[in-house]
């Protein structure tokens, strides 16, 4: 899986959710994860979880970290275990740095303040996802915490969970190419 860090601000409203985003914006062809930073204001229109969309919730913040990853052929059962594979690697990367966080299906919460917005889906190519993590907390819709209350750095940050959620990738793909069938 490859990986970048796009360093130019990048406001994400949704639409970067789509098939071959990473390849067709930052050249990153196949199966990919891509983090920058930015705004996030998801508008009716670019709401994929219907959740959200049923009760006209509103996903703002003023600064963000993002990541969108992109895999080939997979189903929707497990674009979610992948998102949730992402999730639990940001939160061991956080426990790390010594911060605990307590992970609710896709999001993380520390003192009941949420940290992070999430959404996986499946195109007709490839199953995309989204995470977003606070870098502060101006700009949102319910109590939050952010990167900058455990002064951690986003693209220090970006970098490190994004090789490793390539690395543990390729030893899942890894994994599947070296059993006999049954």
């Amino acid at each position: 899986m490859k990986y970048k860090f796009v360093k130019k601000q990048i406001n994400y409203d949704g639409s970067q959710l789509k098939p071959l985003y990473s390849y067709v914006n930052h050249k990153l062809h196949g199966d990919s994860i891509v983090g920058f930073v930015g705004s996030c204001n998801v508008s009716l229109e670019h709401m994929v979880d219907a959740e959200d969309f049923v009760v006209d919730a509103e996903i703002k913040s003023d600064k963000m970290l993002h990541f969108i990853v992109e895999i080939f052929g997979q189903t929707l059962t497990t674009a979610v275990t992948q998102q949730r594979l992402l999730v639990a690697i940001t939160q061991n990367l956080l426990l790390e740095k010594g911060h605990t966080f307590v992970r609710k299906g896709d999001d993380l919460y520390h003192k009941n303040k949420k940290l992070s917005v999430s959404i996986a889906s499946c195109s007709a190519v490839s199953s995309m996802i989204h995470l977003g993590l606070n870098i502060t907390n101006t700009g949102t819709p319910v109590p939050t915490c952010a990167l900058s209350d455990f002064k951690i750095t986003p693209s220090t940050f970006a970098e490190e969970l994004m090789k490793r959620f390539s690395s543990e990738y390729m030893s899942i793909i890894e994994a599947t190419q070296k059993v006999k069938p049954l």
